[in-house]
């Protein structure tokens, strides 16, 4: 059965969004988790070899969004024996630049001997095990993933731990891989990591993700490990795991959030993107 999808292919590198691409907040701009996802399908496409693992991947989140076509632009920065770096800029139809990534892919190799510390394993239920939770959100929203909460959760001041399993496709036609299903889970870790007893009143500048390997499957884990903020100004960072255990982490910086009075924020969802970055461009 096919499933909804996020983007319309309309020649190369120009996508169609759907409204699914929406954020909670705005329906006029996208979700900052779709153009993660632009930017690794992007370079994976274009610049992807069986070869090289993508083992960093930077998305610059600058400017709103808008509801429109976009324009994917990648450029080849470095192109070495064992490491590969690629630069990708998303555009409106006037040139206006969105947002910006980098993917920094190197040369798999044996692994070295010898044994080097690691946290421990991560042992937790299996998403099977655990509640499907009910979607929040605004009336007739579409859930884009699925969660199962392990530990934790928005709202509340403790560790948050779950299970994320997309719900859509990322471009129609076109087969989900691993490094596009992770992309678009790096930019979870700002609700996750900087939600707290009020909420979330961070809005994220950045999501960068470091894998070490490709996920397995289609559950992705997301623990939250470190939150920080002053004046401000936050750095929070989540590891993320599959079934098999740990693949790698997602960091993101951001900044203060100031909502618009009167607003009713949903419990468990992301603040509007474009009045905080609105209000700190005004700053």
């Amino acid at each position: 059965m096919a499933r909804d999808f996020f983007f319309e292919q309309d020649g190369p590198g120009r996508f169609l969004p759907t409204p699914l691409t929406r954020g909670p907040w705005d329906p006029k701009s996208l979700h900052g988790r779709v153009l993660a996802g632009l930017i690794a399908h992007a370079a994976e496409v274009e610049h992807g070899d069986p070869a090289f693992h993508a083992a960093r991947l930077t998305t610059d989140m600058f400017r709103v969004a808008p509801m429109a076509p976009v324009n994917v632009v990648t450029t080849l920065v470095r192109d070495g024996n064992r490491i590969r770096v690629v630069d990708a800029s998303i555009r409106g139809d006037d040139g206006t630049e969105i947002a910006r990534g980098n993917v920094v892919f190197l040369r798999r190799a044996e692994q070295p001997e010898g044994e080097v510390w690691s946290p421990p394993l991560w042992v937790v239920p299996p998403p099977d095990a655990l509640e499907a939770q009910v979607p929040k959100g605004p009336p007739g929203m579409t859930p884009v993933w699925e969660t199962r909460r392990i530990e934790g959760d928005f709202g509340t001041t403790g560790q948050k731990r779950a299970w994320v399993r997309e719900s859509l496709d990322f471009i129609q036609g076109v087969e989900l891989t691993p490094l596009v299903r992770v992309a678009q889970l790096s930019d979870f870790a700002n609700p996750f990591a900087n939600s707290g007893s009020a909420g979330l009143n961070f809005v994220n500048a950045d999501a960068t993700l470091y894998l070490h390997r490709y996920p397995v499957g289609e559950w992705l884990g997301v623990e939250v490990v470190s939150h920080h903020s002053a004046d401000g100004i936050a750095v929070g960072e989540c590891a993320l795991y599959d079934m098999d255990g740990a693949i790698g982490r997602t960091t993101v910086c951001s900044v203060a959030n100031r909502r618009p009075a009167g607003m009713i924020k949903p419990p468990g969802l992301p603040a509007a993107r474009e009045t905080a970055v609105a209000d700190a461009a005004s700053a």
